[in-house]
């Protein structure tokens, strides 16, 4: 691959301004997963039931879907018939009027045990392969329960679907002309071997942007500016989640031959700018 002197000099800036910012740094929240059994009850919460976005698993508080082991969080998505809890059939809304699921997995997040403004994300993960798998580091604004979707704002940090399996996604989504309507803003990048290998997953989020990148290299950037002045959702705290999904939306029909499957982190860390 022929690369010019233009293009190594700008990769060389790239990494020498995120070794920079590093160095002005200062951890302010990690989970290193170096317990056993499940997660840090005071760092995480779990999601129970039929959530978001048509998925066709049900989350449950299980080790067999979350727990930590040999210095890793594993979410572990499975395909075993799972009575959904909150059956209700007079409920029309598929989280309530479905009987049962066919899978099971995890999701944990952070919600009033820890949110912030501003900062450095790093996630070292290592992804689950095969159609159907969506495993996802993100956030949501801090008053997602208090507004309606998308008002709170939302940083999707990693999404990866089976069906495309080199590419990550990066996106944010807000509120269009301060109303419901939804705004989406948005990147991709090819990563090889993402469930073969661990990567870091990060975004630097300060007062006028928001980069995304992998194993230190930024390939989207949002200005703030683009969600507007009043009622910016970016301009207020966030809370963290990590989830395996399947099925769903976007990535279609799982195959149930590819199941169980392990999303593995290593850590996270949350870090702060000394100038902030």
């Amino acid at each position: 691959m022929n690369f010019s002197f233009f293009n190594i000099t700008l990769i060389f800036l790239l990494f020498s301004n995120l070794d920079m910012a590093a160095q002005n740094d200062v951890l302010i929240w990690s989970d290193e997963f170096e317990n056993s059994g499940k997660p840090d009850p005071e760092k995480w919460n779990f999601e129970i039931g039929y959530i978001r976005n048509q998925e066709e698993q049900i989350y449950t508080v299980r080790r067999k879907n979350v727990k930590v082991r040999d210095g890793k969080l594993e979410i572990v998505a499975r395909k075993e018939n799972y009575r959904n809890k909150k059956y209700n059939p007079a409920i029309k809304n598929y989280r309530y009027n479905t009987p049962a699921s066919s899978y099971t997995s995890g999701s944990i997040h952070t919600k009033d045990k820890f949110e912030f403004k501003y900062g450095r994300v790093e996630v070292r993960a290592k992804l689950p392969s095969g159609n159907g798998v969506w495993p996802a580091i993100w956030m949501l604004g801090a008053n997602f329960d208090d507004v309606e979707y998308p008002l709170a704002g939302e940083i999707d940090i990693m999404e990866h679907v089976g069906i495309s399996p080199e590419e990550i996604h990066a996106t944010v989504h807000f509120p269009s002309d301060n109303s419901s309507g939804i705004q989406s803003d948005g990147g991709k990048i090819s990563v090889e071997n993402v469930s073969k290998d661990y990567h870091v997953y990060a975004v630097n989020w300060d007062r006028e942007k928001i980069e995304f990148s992998v194993d230190n290299f930024i390939y989207h950037s949002f200005n703030l500016e683009q969600a507007g002045t009043e009622n910016n959702p970016f301009r207020k705290p966030f809370y963290l989640i990590l989830n395996l999904a399947l099925g769903g939306n976007w990535p279609g029909p799982v195959n149930p031959d590819i199941l169980p499957q392990k999303f593995l982190i290593d850590y996270v860390r949350v870090y702060k700018t000394k100038e902030e």
